[in-house]
């Protein structure tokens, strides 16, 4: 039973990915591209959670946390570059 519901969930997270990387390419604005890199991300750790439940180990529990802080920067980064224009400022005065 309950690998049938796991299974539902990785074919909807699929869907919602296939969405997002159009969202991601056919995007109107940067800021709606950058929204939908950071959900997929979210799905890239939800799909490694799923996939760990199914393979019924808990290895995966690393690269969970990998993806989570390398999607949680990444969109920091590319909202900072947004707002100002750089990532990392060298202005040591302010």
């Amino acid at each position: 039973m309950i690998q049938t519901v796991v299974y539902i969930a990785i074919i909807c997270i699929a869907v919602a990915m296939i969405t997002l990387l159009y969202r991601v390419i056919k995007g109107p604005t940067l800021p709606d591209r950058i929204v939908a890199l950071d959900a997929i991300g979210v799905n890239i750790v939800a799909m490694v959670a799923l996939m760990s439940i199914t393979l019924k180990t808990s290895a995966f529990l690393e690269v969970i946390l990998l993806f989570g802080i390398l999607a949680f920067i990444g969109t920091v980064a590319f909202s900072k570059y947004l707002e100002k224009g750089v990532i990392i400022d060298d202005d040591r005065n302010s």
